[in-house]
């Protein structure tokens, strides 16, 4: 399939509350609607993770980052502008999200993704994307396609037929930045 088939596929998977797995600029990720609770639910439950475990949501820019945190701390552009890899930054206050994706503390790890496929997704979808590794909870994140569990695989509602032979990169830096704590490195 091209690419746009490919996007307009899982487009409409993300507007039925479905759930996808798709290439990122880290690692292949289960996705969904970052504004759907029960999409959000479909993914803890896939993975058997606990849900107050929080998950990554993916955003295509800037100013999609602002209307879902209250507060963006001015040093966040700072780190993401001088970053050389992908980072997840870790904000107090997050909005407009469900709120089975938020974490206990009020908090919620965000990307600006740097990969086409998920800009365009993202953009077109007009809101944010969950995206969690493609692995059960507690084991290994997988480096490449054909790496993924098959538990996953079927566990899903669509998979993006897009880079399957490549291997991934890696998980992304995670940086939490906190108004009252400041700057914690969480994985680098």
């Amino acid at each position: 399939m091209d690419t746009p088939t490919l996007l307009d596929e899982a487009l409409k998977h993300l507007k039925q509350g479905n759930i996808i797995l798709y290439p990122t600029d880290t690692v292949w990720g289960i996705g969904c609607d970052a504004t759907n609770a029960s999409a959000v639910q479909k993914i803890y439950k896939l993975k058997q993770r606990d849900n107050n475990k929080a998950l990554v949501c993916l955003v295509n820019n800037y100013s999609m980052l602002e209307r879902h945190v209250d507060n963006v701390p001015k040093i966040a552009y700072t780190i993401l502008d001088i970053a050389d890899k992908p980072t997840t930054v870790i904000y107090d206050a997050p909005a407009g999200v469900a709120e089975n994706l938020v974490a206990d503390d009020n908090t919620l790890a965000i990307r600006i993704v740097d990969h086409d496929f998920c800009k365009k997704l993202i953009r077109y979808l007009g809101r944010p994307i969950v995206s969690t590794s493609a692995n059960m909870s507690g084991k290994p994140t997988p480096k490449s396609f054909k790496e993924i569990d098959e538990a996953v695989i079927k566990g899903v509602d669509y998979v993006v037929n897009l880079h399957q032979q490549k291997n991934g990169g890696n998980p992304s830096t995670i940086i939490k930045l906190s108004n009252s704590s400041g700057i914690k490195i969480i994985r680098e």
